[in-house]
């Protein structure tokens, strides 16, 4: 019984949109990585070595922004002990009479299961663009990129405790990207005139402690609720007007959100999955156009 009200209270708060604002992972990286998201303990046992996914996310944004996500994944158990994968995303965002769509990164992961209970994460995103999108020759601020537009390095591991699952990763930019969106180019009243100015914008890192209990509810069905923390390490900066480096107040700090995966087991080889998010504390200011009140992801895979 106590099992049915934690999964009946974990749904009924993750599925409520616009209780505030929170980083949209999806978007980041990290968060999405195969091997650190949760995971079913009967997938290690399966004999298929090779999975492709499919997936597609719909979010809401600040400035009345709607977010469309697309992705593409193979994932590849070489062994026992290790795996590797590959994805592919693009985006879509609209609000403001500006609708946009591109490209946006190419993440590139390693894996491997020192025993049962710890597994390692080593991995990369290659963006696709440099994050200086225009439109109708106005420069976009990052709310309207398709990708960060930087070279990043990822890292994370994973400790099981019985059936909960906790994970701690890193997501560090390597390289910074080439927006020159500044807001006081536009004038008062215009759709671009109240985004933060990113001109010639520095992202720090990001740091994730993700804790998620899997239940199962029938052979087929799996729910799997969790709590996922983004520390942003430092202020990120942008040039002012005046041609200096000015650090953007707000810009650092926690992100919590509560997220609930559905999995649901159509047969051996093919399945579907669906991940909701909400947040619960955010930081002040998201200048990297990720901010998200809600988020849900539809999933299919396939094992082969």
């Amino acid at each position: 019984m106590k099992t049915f009200y934690f999964a009946f209270l974990s749904i009924f708060l993750m599925t409520i949109p616009g209780i505030s604002h929170a980083q949209g992972c999806s978007d980041a990286g990290f968060c999405t990585v195969n091997s650190l998201k949760p995971h079913n303990a009967a997938d290690s046992a399966n004999s298929h070595r090779n999975e492709l996914k499919a997936g597609f996310s719909f979010g809401k944004a600040d400035n009345s922004i709607s977010v469309y996500g697309q992705y593409l994944e193979y994932n590849r158990q070489i062994n026992s002990k290790f795996g590797i994968s590959a994805k592919a995303t693009s985006i879509a965002q609209t609000g403001n009479g500006i609708s946009v769509f591109g490209l946006s990164d190419i993440y590139l992961n390693s894996n491997y299961r020192a025993n049962k209970n710890f597994t390692f994460t080593l991995g990369t995103k290659i963006p696709l663009n440099n994050g200086n999108k225009a439109d109708n020759g106005n420069i976009l601020p990052m709310d309207y990129q398709s990708s960060l537009g930087t070279f990043d390095l990822i890292a994370g591991v994973g400790y099981q405790i019985k059936k909960l699952q906790l994970v701690a990763a890193l997501q560090q930019p390597l390289t910074q990207n080439e927006n020159q969106f500044n807001a006081k180019n536009y004038p008062a009243g215009s759709a671009l005139a109240d985004f933060q100015s990113t001109k010639d914008f520095k992202r720090s890192g990001d740091v994730l402690l993700r804790a998620s209990y899997p239940i199962k509810i029938t052979e087929k069905l799996l729910l799997t609720p969790g709590l996922l923390n983004i520390y942003h390490l430092s202020k990120d900066k942008f040039t002012n007007s005046a041609g200096f480096q000015q650090e953007i107040d707000g810009s650092d700090g926690l992100t919590i959100n509560g997220n609930v995966f559905l999995d649901y087991k159509l047969n051996n080889t093919n399945a579907l999955q669906l991940n909701v998010g909400v947040p619960f504390l955010v930081r002040d200011t998201r200048p990297d156009g990720l901010t998200r009140s809600f988020i849900a992801n539809l999933e299919y895979s396939f094992k082969f």
